[in-house]
């Protein structure tokens, strides 16, 4: 809405919740709200891979991801037809280069989680040129297939379980970002000491309007050095769908300044 009164739109923009099952669920949601005269969609957990599934036309991130967050739709000759992107990825890496002023370029980099959020930010992760990446998951599956999907990036991509990372720290990790769903449901997720290097980066793509999550306390009391909340790429990823839909780019900085004055977290 506020990027929609920058440009004197006059939008309608709402939550919808949608059940997990059965698996149609989604879709018939989807096809009931446009019916209804919806125009688009943002998709949040658990449904981006759905929303995968359910699209005709995917963007290029929206492949590389196999996850989508930004929908668009049309009807033609009374069918349905969608169009699926995904901007977690652009919205991940302006927060980080233009809000945080955080540099990839040689850092180690651990991603937690390889479900739809992480697949959605993996590439643009490895776009940003860091010298490792490495994706650990609960089960192993997701995360080797995550792996190898990008193994072709020509950086250093690598999968583990959670309960591996112990043996896997090293020198610890310069950024370290938290793309489970943990923090949805304030669970602490058990995190190795050494995890994270001298002044790294914890960043939680779940935001908090009630100081740090659960993720963000632990990464502290192991010793990262900075630590950012999702606030700022639900915002860049909300700017860049808003583009999508309307073809203007709204400034996201007046946005984000008065979601975080709001939320006290300034």
């Amino acid at each position: 809405m506020a990027f929609a009164k920058q440009f004197g739109i006059d939008i309608r923009y709402e939550t919808r919740l949608v059940e997990k099952q059965p698996t149609q669920a989604f879709a018939e949601a989807v096809r009931k709200f446009a019916q209804q005269g919806g125009m688009g969609a943002n998709v949040t957990i658990p449904f981006k891979v759905a929303a995968y599934e359910l699209t005709g036309r995917l963007s290029p991130r929206a492949e590389a991801a196999g996850a989508v967050n930004t929908l668009q739709w049309q009807w033609r000759d009374g069918e349905l037809e969608v169009s699926g992107d995904n901007t977690d990825g652009a919205g991940l890496l302006n927060d980080l280069n233009g809000n945080l002023g955080y540099d990839l370029r040689g850092k180690r980099v651990l991603l937690l989680g390889a479900g739809g959020a992480a697949q959605g930010v993996t590439a643009p992760l490895l776009d940003g040129a860091p010298a490792s990446l490495l994706i650990a998951n609960r089960t192993a599956d997701k995360a080797v297939a995550l792996a190898a999907r990008h193994s072709e990036s020509g950086a250093h991509v690598t999968a583990s379980t959670l309960a591996d990372l112990p043996a896997l720290v090293h020198d610890g990790f310069d950024l370290v970002v938290n793309a489970t769903s943990t923090s949805l449901t304030d669970l602490r997720m058990p995190l190795p000491a050494g995890l994270f290097a001298k002044d790294a980066l914890a960043y939680d793509m779940v935001y908090s309007q009630q100081g740090n999550t659960p993720f963000l306390a632990a990464a502290l009391a192991l010793g990262a050095g900075q630590a950012s909340d999702g606030l700022g790429m639900l915002v860049e990823q909300a700017a860049e769908s808003f583009y999508l839909w309307h073809k203007l780019r709204p400034q996201s900085a007046p946005v984000l300044d008065y979601l975080r004055s709001a939320s006290g977290s300034a």
